[in-house]
C-alpha cells in the first residue's frame, strides 16, 4: 500500500493489521538478536517468573509494530521517527493487533504524527503492550 499526504486527515484510523506470534518467530528473533534470555525460549523459567508461557522479546513487539507501519505508508524511508512505550507482555500464540490515528499534519512540511499502539485480547480484556506511542511520518 502507499499513501498520500492529501489521503489522510487528523483523527483518521489506520487500517490494522493482527500476527500470531508463534515459538518459532520469537525463536528467530532470539537467534538474530542473540537475545537468548530464557524467559524467550523456555516456559519453565517463564513460569517461575510467573507468567504462563514464553514471553516474546518487546522489541520483537516493536518490530511488528514497525513491520505494518512500513507497509501501511509502502515505503520504508516514509517512517522519520517511532516513539514507543512499553506497557505490557506478549506471550506466544497470542494474536496481536498493530494499528494507530492520524494526530497531526504538517501541510508545508508533508509530515504526520501517528498515534500508534499493539493490542492483545487477553482473558477476555483488551491489554495494551504497546500503547500512548507515536511515529512521525512523511509522505508524497
Amino acid at each position: 500500500m502507499s499513501v498520500r499526504f492529501e489521503d489522510l486527515e487528523v483523527g483518521l484510523d489506520l487500517p490494522s493489521s493482527s500476527r500470531l506470534v508463534t515459538r518459532e518467530d520469537v525463536k528467530a528473533y532470539a537467534d538474530a538478536s542473540g537475545d537468548r534470555n530464557p524467559l524467550h525460549q523456555d516456559d519453565e523459567v517463564a513460569r517461575a517468573a510467573g507468567f504462563p508461557r514464553v514471553v516474546a522479546h518487546g522489541m520483537y513487539t516493536m518490530g511488528t509494530l514497525t513491520s505494518w507501519l512500513v507497509d501501511w505508508l509502502g515505503d520504508p524511508a516514509a517512517l522519520l521517527r517511532l516513539k514507543v512505550h512499553f506497557r505490557a507482555p506478549v506471550f506466544v500464540d497470542e494474536s496481536i493487533e498493530c494499528g494507530g490515528r492520524v494526530r497531526s499534519l504538517d501541510p508545508r512540511s508533508r509530515t504526520a504524527v501517528l498515534e500508534v499502539w499493539v493490542r492483545v485480547e487477553r482473558d477476555g480484556a483488551d491489554v495494551w503492550p504497546i500503547r500512548k506511542s507515536e511515529a512521525e511520518v512523511r509522505l508524497d
